[in-house]
């Protein structure tokens, strides 16, 4: 009998302690939580001397999401029904590696839109890929929109994500007038808040020779809700290109949008025998008038429940652009690079003023 109670008493002590421990993580949490304003002013990062001549018309874009260097080809990722949480740092550094060298042959595009940037993350081995990044495209100025803020992430329990700091950076050689991070409205509730991401947008301005402006925008809206937080920030966005617009401004919004753009199938490049899968659409009158620019022959996103397979693996269009009436799309071609460095492959427009 008494050995029974000397077990109830180690198991109660042990099930106490596991809830203080619990406890304490969600305290620290709850007061660490990273709060952004509305409204956030951001400061460029490094020298952009070129100048926007009179005679410019055209301008050049790229987008990517490069899955903070630790989803490439190899790699399936715990969240989506893979296994790996950190990705080993070899494999880190090679997908880096291929994606700065693209990178460093895009040095004449006018602005590149990343998305998934870590400025200094357990996941990618602390690396301050922003810094790198710009180390390979000399002349340029960047701006960073923080999204993903959290001192410590306690999941998955047997290997947690820790110290997590990421974000958009945009990247120009030619410098801005004003750059301002938006906060999406909506988040998850409590607790599950205090360790995703606090979406926003960040929103470059160019002061263009006519005297209009170039509004340049970098969004990565959310992923894995309903759709009740999209819709938010849909909605919320709106508001501001119209604005925007209505002034005489020029708008484009690039980025990983987690949807579809309107009138396109997400099971375009489903392969033969594998499940058909559902994903929400940009409903086909949210802006009329407005283009979304997309390549439909190439997938810009896969699926990470398993390591990529040409053969298998789901894959899709999620990554495109939106651009004000005021714009025509000149060239929309997707890079494939066969997934290699991401989970998400570049996308590049060329786009003239009307």
């Amino acid at each position: 009998m008494k050995m029974i109670i000397l077990l109830l008493k180690v198991v109660i002590g042990l099930v106490l302690l596991l809830a203080m421990v619990f406890a304490g993580l969600l305290l620290y949490g709850t007061l660490t939580d990273f709060r952004p304003a509305a409204e956030t002013k951001v400061n460029s990062i490094g020298t952009a001397k070129k100048q926007i001549e009179a005679q410019k018309n055209s301008f050049s874009f790229l987008i990517w999401n490069i899955g903070y260097c630790g989803l490439g080809k190899d790699i399936s990722f715990f969240y989506d029904g893979g296994s790996t949480v950190i990705t080993p740092a070899p494999l880190v550094s090679t997908y880096k590696d291929g994606m700065k060298s693209y990178l460093k042959q895009q040095n004449s595009v006018d602005f590149i839109l990343l998305q998934e940037v870590d400025l200094y993350s357990k996941r990618s081995h602390f690396a301050e890929e922003q810094k790198e990044i710009a180390s390979v495209l000399p002349g340029y100025a960047y701006d960073i929109g923080v999204n993903y803020q959290v001192k410590y992430i306690p999941y998955p329990f047997y290997e947690p994500l820790g110290k997590v700091n990421s974000g958009l950076a945009s990247f120009s050689p030619y410098p801005s007038s004003e750059s301002i991070r938006y906060q999406f409205p909506g988040n998850y509730a409590w607790p599950k808040s205090i360790y995703f991401l606090d979406r926003c947008f960040l929103s470059q301005r160019y002061k263009l020779p006519s005297g209009k402006d170039l509004l340049v925008i970098n969004t990565h809206n959310s992923a894995y809700d309903d759709g009740t937080l999209k819709a938010r920030q849909m909605e919320f966005m709106k508001e501001k290109l119209v604005a925007e617009y209505e002034k005489g401004n020029y708008v484009v919004v690039g980025g990983d949008w987690n949807q579809t753009p309107p009138g396109f199938d997400n099971n375009t490049f489903k392969k033969a025998g594998t499940e058909a899968q559902p994903q929400i659409a940009i409903a086909d009158d949210f802006l009329p008038g407005w283009t979304w620019a997309y390549d439909p022959k190439v997938p810009t996103n896969r699926k990470l429940d398993h390591p990529y397979d040409a053969s298998k693996t789901f894959t899709t269009v999620i990554d495109f652009y939106l651009l004000s009436p005021n714009l025509v799309v000149d060239k929309i071609e997707g890079v494939d690079l066969d997934f290699q460095f991401s989970d998400h492959q570049p996308l590049y427009m060329e786009v003239s003023l009307k």
